[in-house]
């Protein structure tokens, strides 16, 4: 990578935490207080020297990103342009992951593998992709462009482009191309509003149940 190229990633970087992050108020608090823009460096790094196969050193510095950071990124990693990490505590990205461009994760995240597969063992994550806090990917699949991976979501199977991903397991709800809100990670359920609609339904039957008890009450003190 030539000088001129990485300092078009670095400010692309950079330009990433202020289109993502609402708090962001200077590119000095940004530069200097951001830990996972310092982690996204730090791979960068690393993962140039892990491609000449200085996997030692490589490792010796993502260890010690992930000491500073909590953000452990293996070097074998490859990332795209503008990934943006919020907060970033407890995000672990494995070894073969593959990052597309312009995704956002949010702290406790894990792109792991199932502990089954040889060779190509982490997901791949197409463009803008939103992966929200707790969420894991685990597997060699595929999670489509456009896709959005809600909260503490496990998902172990491929997701399509243009869809939103819930629950344990991972349930994928198409969104038909609708474009989401990339800063609200706490996506819709449908098995919880499907369970919050048969809750008031019950709740319905109980007070026509009750209001009938009332007036057959009410005819027997009539008769």
């Amino acid at each position: 990578m030539g000088g001129f190229d990485l300092f078009k990633t670095i400010r692309s970087d950079i330009q990433a935490v202020f289109d993502n992050d609402p708090a962001a108020k200077g590119w000095f608090e940004v530069v200097f207080t951001y830990s996972g823009l310092h982690a996204i460096w730090s791979h960068r790094i690393a993962h140039a020297l892990y491609r000449r196969r200085w996997f030692v050193l490589a490792r010796v510095i993502s260890q010690v990103s992930r000491f500073f950071t909590g953000i452990e990124i293996h070097p074998g990693a490859r990332i795209g342009k503008r990934l943006f990490i919020d907060h970033g505590m407890g995000v672990v990205i494995g070894e073969t992951c593959e990052i597309g461009d312009d995704v956002v994760i949010y702290q406790g995240v894990t792109l792991g593998g199932s502990g089954k597969e040889k060779g190509k063992r982490h997901p791949t994550i197409g463009n803008n992709v939103v992966i929200g806090s707790g969420a894991k990917i685990l597997g060699s699949f595929k999670v489509g462009d456009q896709s959005n991976v809600g909260a503490n979501s496990v998902v172990l199977k491929e997701v399509p482009e243009d869809s939103t991903v819930v629950g344990i397991p991972g349930r994928v709800v198409k969104q038909g191309g609708k474009k989401t809100d990339r800063l609200n990670h706490q996506l819709p359920d449908p098995v919880i509003d499907s369970m919050r609609q048969l809750h008031l339904e019950v709740e319905s039957l109980k007070q026509e149940i009750q209001e009938l008890r009332q007036r057959l009450g009410e005819q027997d003190k009539m008769q």
